[in-house]
């Protein structure tokens, strides 16, 4: 991952978890969805099965990063937003 794609991913993952406990929560992701627009309980469950591959409740940095790597044209949308 190059400097200013990692920069942008640290960025981004900061702004989803809004307390800063290195996770990022059901609850905090779907507040950083409404922020971008309107996301549905089912969409945020949907979207926290997805990304959270170890089952804890919570999206780790690693996931998140995993996620980026697998949806990057995504990813670079979200980053002109954040």
């Amino acid at each position: 991952m190059a400097s200013q794609e990692k920069s942008d991913v640290d960025r981004i993952f900061k702004r989803f978890d809004a307390n800063g406990d290195g996770k990022i929560s059901s609850a905090e992701l779907g507040e950083a969805l409404r922020n971008l627009g309107s996301a549905s309980p089912d969409e945020i469950n949907r979207m926290m099965a997805e990304i959270d591959t170890d089952g804890d409740g919570y999206i780790s940095f690693n996931e998140f990063v995993e996620f980026h790597n697998a949806n990057r044209g995504l990813m670079k949308d979200v980053a002109k937003i954040f």
